[in-house]
């Protein structure tokens, strides 16, 4: 076996009241594909914080090329080659596309000034490299998802690169976007590049890595060879369980209708939108990206404006125009975004859990902490949310766990229409389970859920029936007993 291009031995760290990294041992070699999967809060993010300067380690070595090495802080890290990308992009959208592949890192001419024709041409050349026909002088806000990405990887390839690290890569890109990355991955392979791939789309694991480390509460499970595993063993040694069943839809009683929207028409984004939601039932949205999903559902929660159309709840007409004018209807709404949307990440679990409701711990004109901090706990036990510490600052959770207190927020109030957009986006198997649960039981009470997913089997597997939103137009509503991938892909595509 050749010299691994990066090993942890030993590698501890300790933050207060957990203990996210315990005596790690990982080896990445050169030009390998090397996937790191766990469910949310097993140590992956804090292991790549090490690796790329973030943190340092309390405990253990770390070697680069068979030297010892401590990493001092991320210009370090990308100076020994060490470069991230990041499940939420790292990009300036008011710039350009080669104003964010060499920001931080421009090339000055002999005069002093920046040489904006070198720049150019070697933007150039690094997004040709990646397949890209991208123009260096475009404004990279008018770029779609996957090629913002692609930059992203440009900006990391500006610098001689030994270890890309790719976390959640594919978790907001169309199946072409996909394809179009895993190709570039392989390009990167070929190169002599390592890469670490976190992702929780297990099947992605099997068509692109060499090796796998599975994390499990900050230890090593194993890593293994990605031929000597099948899907269910990984989850297994992920969960320390199998799963099987993988979506625990429950039968509830249909109740009577608690939404209706007639003809709801944002020009040039939705027309003519017509549906209703029951009691006890999960509502379905599919549809490809772009296809105007999230936009109608914001539209209903008042976040976005509509030119026309009517919306009902419980059998009555209402006007809203903002979101508190739809949470005073009994509209929660989870966003896709949890960073930027769903929480105040420099603060608290329980501050973020109480935002929703704040009015209800009020007693007289003063915040009833205690009641406050009592409801936190509630929800942080019954989402099992880890660390559970209502003063933990969510910005510091795992993905997963920010997932959990954007729903414990919605869960305080009284909401009994709850809209749930990519529910399980970038977070784990087991974790995505527990979403699915916390969905049952609110249906059993009675409340009503519309769930937007872009993962089809996940949209087959909870749906009572499904919507098909194609180019702004609602294109099909699939009963549960006709619902195939097939069936929405025809309706998805419907007009393309």
């Amino acid at each position: 076996m050749k010299q691994p291009l990066i090993e942890l031995k030993g590698v501890s760290k300790v933050f207060p009241g957990v203990k996210a990294l315990d005596s790690i041992d990982l080896d990445v070699l050169p030009g390998e594909i090397h996937g790191l999967i766990g469910e949310n809060g097993a140590g992956k993010s804090t292991l790549i914080k090490i690796l790329t300067g973030a943190y340092t380690n309390d405990e253990g070595k770390l070697f680069i090329e068979g030297k010892e090495t401590v990493i001092q802080n991320p210009k370090h890290a990308m100076s020994l080659g060490i470069n991230a990308i990041y499940q939420e992009l790292n990009i300036m959208p008011e710039l350009t596309v080669l104003d964010n592949i060499f920001m931080g890192r421009e090339v000055k001419g002999k005069n002093g000034l920046l040489d904006k024709k070198m720049m150019t041409e070697k933007a150039q050349e690094l997004l040709k490299d990646l397949g890209q026909n991208i123009d260096p002088k475009s404004s990279i806000a008018n770029l779609g998802m996957g090629h913002q990405q692609m930059v992203e990887i440009a900006k990391a390839l500006t610098v001689e690169t030994k270890l890309l690290i790719m976390d959640e890569p594919t978790s907001s890109l169309s199946e072409k976007e996909v394809r179009e990355l895993m190709k570039t991955i392989r390009g990167l392979k070929e190169k002599g590049i390592a890469i670490i791939f976190i992702s929780h789309r297990l099947p992605e694991l099997f068509e692109i890595c060499d090796r796998v480390t599975v994390m499990r509460d900050g230890k090593k499970v194993k890593t293994l060879g990605i031929e000597e595993l099948t899907e269910d063993e990984l989850i297994k040694l992920m969960v320390g369980r199998s799963l099987k069943q993988q979506f625990p839809k429950i039968e509830t009683k249909i109740g009577e209708e608690i939404l209706r929207v007639e003809n709801l028409t944002s020009e040039g984004v939705f027309e003519n939108v017509n549906f209703n939601l029951k009691r006890g039932e999960i509502l379905g949205i599919a549809g490809l990206v772009g296809a105007g999903r999230t936009e109608i559902v914001r539209a209903i929660f008042g976040a976005d404006p509509i030119n026309s159309g009517k919306i009902y709840i419980k059998g009555n007409e209402v006007k809203i125009k903002s979101p508190s004018d739809a949470m005073k209807n009994g509209i929660a709404f989870l966003t896709e975004d949890r960073k930027g949307q769903g929480l105040i990440l420099g603060n608290t679990i329980d501050f973020n859990m109480s935002i929703s409701c704040y009015d209800d711990f009020k007693s007289g004109f003063l915040i009833d902490i205690k009641k406050m901090k009592q409801a936190a706990i509630d929800n942080i036990e019954k989402l099992k949310i880890s660390p559970p510490v209502p003063s933990f600052i969510a910005g510091k959770l795992s993905g997963g766990n920010q997932q959990k207190v954007v729903i414990g927020k919605w869960l305080n109030t009284n909401a009994d229409i709850f809209i749930f957009d990519e529910p399980t986006r970038g977070i784990d198997v087991g974790a995505k389970v527990e979403v699915y649960n916390i969905m049952n039981d609110l249906i059993s009470k009675g409340a009503a859920v519309i769930m937007i997913s872009s993962e089809l089997p996940e949209v087959i597997g909870m749906s009572d029936r499904v919507l098909v939103i194609s180019e702004g137009k609602l294109t099909a509503e699939i009963a549960r007993e006709d619902l195939t991938q097939e069936n929405i892909m025809k309706a998805a595509t419907a007009g393309h």
